[in-house]
């Protein structure tokens, strides 16, 4: 994917994940990084699992990218819980 494909369903997946996890965003930014970390998160867990990569703008792929950003997502707030 290109980098500009893999910004907007970084932002896509990343607003939907922080919807799921904590029913309010990160922030727009924090969201689209958290989101393209997400999407290669999900990517690694499904080739794992043994199904193919996200690939382009569609909605697989933001199925995939939704699903490691919410990892990514529990993550993050079990760190920065343990911070605080």
């Amino acid at each position: 994917m290109s980098i500009l494909a893999w910004l907007v369903v970084g932002l896509i997946s990343g607003f939907i994940a922080s919807k799921i996890v904590n029913h309010a965003g990160e922030g727009v930014i924090m969201d689209m990084v958290l989101g393209v970390v997400g999407a290669i998160v999900g990517g690694f867990i499904f080739n794992f699992l043994g199904h193919s990569a996200p690939t382009g703008i569609n909605l697989y792929s933001i199925f995939v990218s939704v699903i490691g950003a919410v990892v990514v997502l529990l993550i993050y707030h079990a760190v920065v819980r343990r911070r605080a």
